[in-house]
């Protein structure tokens, strides 16, 4: 039985949203990011990059606190506005390759703590304690955590009905996405959707496992402080994004690697003749079309790799991954690579246009050998969380890719 509840979100006022919202912060290079703050004093640039405003970098506690002082400016100039009423968000993402719309909402650090709420990726505890420190600090969510769950013709009814409604605010951003959110604060919408969700055995987290985990770093350390703990603080909650297994965007991620571990090319591809029938493809962009076959590209030309099924034992929902039959494979054994998220010899490369730029990085002399695959599945995903697996790192490129500030959960 997966728990959500509506809440009072800090939104921007309606006339500045397209400028306030903002992606997520790693995503801007230092000179984008700049300019944003220069151009646009709206931005929850401002607010994640609170240094600005003195033209000095802070970093640790002094940045956390300075990420409050900022956002408490933003509601003081009523740039951003608490709702009256505790609501559900209705957001839709509109882009060239996706549709999609979801569910802002809370979820319940104890549906984490009970394996209602299921996880596919290791999180590194330095990371969530630090993040921890941030929330605690800050006093809000500002990006929620994306979640998936399976679809519902009920569920899909209700958002539906409530989407006939004007949306609260509809805008492009610059990146040509089309962005609508809904307020749904009526109470019979939202105990219909509430009680829709306690029919969920299960969620699955898409995107986000660092702050989920931070949230409930923060609510246990909460829980401790304080002695009158009744289960109904705002810190025993975590914004969430969720969308229908339907509705989420899957891509991968290729594999780029720096030498050939001290082998010849002949050698290496001898290596690889356990476990693969190669297949010479020439200078042709080549990419792989099912399961378990691979790309590689070595010295100019392009290889296809099929898997010898009767050499590699399928053993459980995470041996049948591409990314992790890459690694048992070929990365590990012949390559030498024991730790996938520390290597600096891998490297990984995403997106539209993915093999090409594998082949550029490739012909420039920064890697030797690259791998391609296609993209893990939903139902992929959610066995290896069904049974309590973790996949490799940078297994998945998910979208949608959520904007920063459309919403705030304070804490």
């Amino acid at each position: 039985m997966a728990i959500i509840k509506p809440f009072k979100a800090i939104r921007p006022a309606k006339d500045k949203v397209a400028n306030v919202v903002s992606k997520s912060y790693q995503s801007y290079s230092r000179k984008q990011l700049n300019a944003a703050l220069a151009f646009n004093p709206f931005s929850f640039l401002h607010i994640l990059n609170p240094g600005f405003k003195y033209s000095k970098t802070v970093k640790g506690h002094e940045r956390f606190q300075l990420v409050h002082s900022r956002y408490l400016e933003f509601l003081e100039d009523n740039v951003l506005l608490k709702d009256a009423k505790n609501s559900f968000y209705l957001y839709q993402v509109i882009s060239d390759t996706y549709n999609c719309t979801g569910l802002i909402c809370a979820t319940s650090v104890a549906d984490y703590e009970n394996n209602v709420i299921k996880k596919h990726e290791n999180t590194i505890q330095k990371r969530e304690a630090l993040f921890a420190n941030y929330l605690n600090t800050v006093k809000f969510n500002a990006e929620p955590v994306l979640m998936t769950y399976e679809d519902s013709a009920s569920i899909t009814k209700i958002i539906n009905h409530q989407k006939q409604k004007e949306p609260e605010y509809f805008f492009t951003t610059p990146d040509k996405i089309t962005h609508k959110l809904w307020v749904v604060s009526d109470v019979l919408a939202i105990d219909a959707l509430s009680n829709e969700f306690k029919n969920k055995e299960c969620l699955y987290i898409a995107d986000g496992h660092h702050r989920s985990a931070s949230s409930i770093l923060l609510a246990k350390n909460q829980k401790e402080k304080n002695i009158e703990h009744s289960g109904f603080e705002p810190y025993n909650y975590f914004m969430s994004y969720l969308i229908p297994d339907s509705e989420i965007q899957i891509y991968e991620f290729n594999r780029m690697f720096k030498g050939l571990n001290n082998l010849s090319r002949e050698e290496f591809l001898i290596k690889l003749d356990y476990h693969f029938r190669i297949e010479k493809r020439g200078t042709t962009l080549y990419k792989p079309s099912k399961k378990n076959h691979f790309s590689m590209y070595l010295e100019g030309e392009f290889y296809s790799l099929y898997l010898r099924k009767k050499v590699y034992k399928y053993s459980d929902a995470l041996s049948k991954l591409d990314t992790q039959i890459l690694f048992k494979t070929i990365l590990e054994p012949i390559l030498g690579v024991k730790d996938l998220r520390n290597d600096k010899r891998l490297g990984y490369g995403f997106g539209k246009h993915n093999i090409v730029k594998m082949k550029d990085e490739i012909d420039k002399g920064k890697y030797t050998v690259g791998f391609g695959m296609i993209p893990a599945t939903i139902e992929e995903v959610k066995a290896i969380a069904d049974a309590d697996l973790i996949m490799p790192p940078k297994s998945t490129y998910i979208e949608p890719k959520l904007r920063s500030g459309i919403a705030i959960y304070e804490l």
